[in-house]
């Protein structure tokens, strides 16, 4: 499989997770019946192929790394309250989604001018930087110690917890190992990280590192949950991608976990994305989304910036 098709499948399937799970998203796990399509609707009441904030600051952190040429956090933060404010980057032209943590870091950088103002209280680890991540290891694919950094600035914008900042370093490290091409198995496996001693030489935090040591192999619904705890949606987004052999059933299995449903199913989608490549998402959900021809443009400028993988 050639990069470019593995970038593709990276951004596409953030977007198709989030647009999937938009419907169920603030359902609370168990209290309805199982999807099994892109359907629209949800609280929002989005068109089919619509998305939400998930997917809107993705791409607002993809074109600000492609026309920015580097990492500029001050640059992103830009491009977050153009968001937020004219809705840039949203799939119906309006700002209808953003989250507490996000909006709380917007203001103060409107005040101060810092880009790094997440903040490090641990109640605020939301999955709000994670939902986002996949630029950066796309950008970085050829040096996957700094995608690992950068991964942990990007988080640190908006999300400054160390579980929420940790949960952006090790998904960095997955994204760039699907990317490679590793197996499943490999990409899976204790503590798994594209760069040798990474994990030894700045520990992940300890909820992190338990997942990373592969909670979500033995444990299930009810026990695994996709809320808006970053802990939570990441050790589902694992869970589904463990539990599955197709970019379809995993992201399904995702999304039918309800509360957070479509930033579990956007952060299941770049890892699997980038796993099986645009081809084996589903083209009745992936020519629906909104504002692909953008996200197939930023793929390619992202691989544009990172050497062939």
């Amino acid at each position: 499989m050639d990069a470019l098709e593995r970038y593709r499948g990276c951004l596409l399937g953030l977007a198709v997770g989030d647009a999937v799970g938009t419907t169920l998203e603030f359902r609370p796990q168990g209290t309805f019946e199982p999807i099994d399509d892109m359907l629209g609707g949800g609280p929002f009441a989005l068109q089919v192929g619509e998305w939400t904030d998930d997917t809107s600051m993705a791409l607002c952190l993809a074109a600000s790394l492609v026309e920015c040429g580097t990492f500029d956090a001050r640059d992103q933060m830009r491009r977050y309250l153009l968001w937020r404010d004219e809705g840039y980057m949203a799939s119906n032209g309006m700002c209808f989604d953003i989250g507490g943590t996000v909006a709380a870091a917007l203001h103060i950088f409107e005040r101060t001018g810092n880009p790094f103002v997440g903040s490090l209280d641990p109640a605020t680890a939301g999955n709000g930087s994670l939902m986002r991540l996949a630029p950066i290891p796309l950008f970085y694919a050829n040096q996957p110690e700094r995608a690992i950094e950068q991964a942990a600035n990007s988080s640190r914008t908006t999300h400054g917890a160390a579980t929420a900042v940790d949960a952006c370093r090790y998904f960095a490290g997955l994204i760039i190992g699907a990317l490679q091409g590793q197996t499943k198995e490999e990409l899976l496996s204790p503590y798994y990280s594209p760069v040798s001693s990474s994990w030894e030489d700045r520990p992940l935090a300890p909820e992190i590192a338990a997942i990373a040591a592969g909670s979500f192999k033995t444990r299930n619904p009810p026990q695994i949950r996709g809320t808006g705890y970053v802990v939570n949606s990441l050790e589902a987004a694992l869970w589904a991608f463990y539990s599955s052999a197709t970019f379809r059933d995993g992201c399904l299995l995702a999304v039918n976990l309800g509360d957070d449903a479509d930033t579990t199913g956007a952060i299941y989608g770049q890892l699997a994305g980038a796993f099986y490549g645009e081809k084996e998402i589903p083209r009745s959900w992936r020519e629906k989304i909104a504002l692909r021809d953008i996200m197939i443009s930023l793929s390619q400028q992202l691989l544009s910036h990172a050497s062939p993988v």
